[in-house]
């Protein structure tokens, strides 16, 4: 008896520990999933499109105000993954913009205690930015107020496509997200430790 309950409690120590990287990696992957997709951008529109669209019941100017609101929105999302910051010598978060050469400071003058060609531009930068303006161009569209704005007939005539686009786009773009993280940091999310860089 004596050995059995050694061997019993290895094995739900084992299988707790099984339990809890499983539940690290979704938690993980919902955390990655959550940092990538332009939250921000998303909220800020949620607020601001009802009060520019008039409802729906758009004039000229709230064509105007909102096409250039959806325009800057649409940026925001894309420009997001092209910044990343950094802690300075002094223990302050310090933010950049990547380029091909590294990181470009914004305010940060005295650079020494960081290898900023780290922070090189990538590939998948313009791929996170392309898949995070389609996910917010989607809801942004498709979104009641702007459809009665911009193109009133297409809600009635086009039904399947309204409920049948979003859940596609938000499944790719998900999985995307979760199969090929960043590990950028940029405005708005905390730094990256010194053990993470690369």
């Amino acid at each position: 008896m004596a050995q059995i309950a050694p061997d019993v409690k290895i094995a739900s120590v084992e299988g707790s520990t099984t339990t809890q990287q499983v539940t690290q990696k979704t938690v993980t992957g919902l955390g990655n999933l959550v940092k990538l997709l332009p939250s921000g951008t998303f909220f800020l529109f949620v607020f601001l499109n009802p009060a520019l669209t008039n409802n729906g019941e758009c004039r000229t100017s709230n064509k105007y105000l909102t096409a250039i609101f959806l325009a800057l929105c649409g940026f925001a999302s894309c420009f997001s993954w092209f910044t990343d910051s950094y802690i300075d010598k002094n223990g302050k978060v310090q933010y950049g913009i990547v380029t091909k050469k590294g990181l470009y400071p914004l305010s940060d003058s005295d650079t020494s205690s960081v290898n900023l060609s780290t922070y090189k531009l990538c590939l998948g930068d313009f791929a996170h930015a392309f898949l995070s303006l389609i996910v917010f161009a989607i809801v942004a569209l498709l979104d009641p107020n702007t459809m009665d704005c911009f193109y009133p007939s297409f809600e009635s005539t086009q039904k399947q496509l309204i409920m049948a686009l979003p859940p596609v786009v938000a499944a790719v773009a998900s999985s995307a997200f979760i199969m090929f993280p960043n590990k950028r940091h940029g405005l708005g999310f905390p730094p990256r430790e010194a053990s993470e860089k690369s």
